[in-house]
């Protein structure tokens, strides 16, 4: 799909209050502090996981497969491309495929990885922000988010963005890091979590912004489980489920925008 396919419109469902917020989410922040460790972004991600995130986008793609229709899908706060290079394998490469991300730095790692897989010709990578998406109502059968909608200053307007510009009859994805409930694993997690992870983190990304002192209080403070369901489902979303991954350290969300949105 090229940069000239779709075009901007306005968004057409109304956006549910933004919770209040501990954790400094300002866009120019957000975007600062992604830009400087993004040269290491893909590294702490497998190590800090175990490379369980590599599972987790995998079983995303065959929870929620591409319908192998022509159609355009949409992958937002993509970073460095990951779960849209999934799901082109998934799709055996042929479906045109957007990332979109407004952080720079993270885009051009993608399009490096994306060229050399050689998919550069079918997955296009774009700079925007999710809170304002410059495509037309109605334009994907599938619209994708892997732990990026936690970093959206205001969570509403990204899922409403993303509501709007999928197709009737089309699916929204959400993957995301959340908060084990077993008493033993959680205790462990959350250890791990807010202990080791920081400070493995910051050793190797020497982030200026301590960034990986961001990453636990923005899981900690985002709205998990059936919270973040009942929040599709404001948004007008049926047929909704979540898949909790590896013991609820992560859940996979999904929805399915109605043929009819009136009303």
């Amino acid at each position: 799909m090229t940069r000239s396919a779709v075009t901007q419109s306005g968004s057409s469902l109304p956006a549910v209050p933004a919770a209040g917020s501990a954790v400094d989410k300002r866009e120019s922040r957000i975007r600062a502090m992604f830009g400087n460790i993004a040269p290491r972004y893909d590294l702490l991600n497998h190590l800090l996981s175990l490379n369980i995130d590599r599972w987790w986008r995998a079983r995303t793609t065959r929870l929620v497969p591409p319908v192998l229709d022509g159609s355009p899908l949409l992958d937002v706060c993509t970073g460095t491309g990951d779960l849209a290079l999934a799901y082109d394998r998934a799709a055996k490469g042929t479906l045109p495929i957007i990332g979109t991300d407004f952080c720079r730095p993270m885009l051009e790692r993608a399009e490096k990885k994306s060229r050399t897989r050689q998919a550069d010709q079918r997955i296009c990578f774009l700079e925007a922000d999710t809170q304002r998406l410059p495509f037309a109502d109605d334009q994907f059968q599938l619209v994708t988010v892997a732990f990026g909608l936690r970093n959206v200053t205001d969570t509403d307007k990204g899922i409403a963005e993303m509501v709007r510009v999928t197709r009737p009859g089309g699916r929204v994805a959400i993957l995301e890091f959340s908060k084990p409930r077993s008493f033993f694993f959680g205790g462990m997690y959350r250890f791990y979590f807010r202990t080791i992870l920081p400070r493995v983190g910051q050793m190797v990304s020497k982030s200026k912004d301590q960034a990986y002192d961001y990453l636990p209080k923005s899981v900690m403070e985002f709205p998990d489980g059936e919270a973040l369901l009942a929040r599709l489902q404001a948004h007008g979303l049926t047929e909704t489920k979540l898949y909790p991954m590896t013991f609820g350290i992560a859940t996979l969300y999904v929805g399915t925008k109605p043929w009819n949105t009136d009303g």
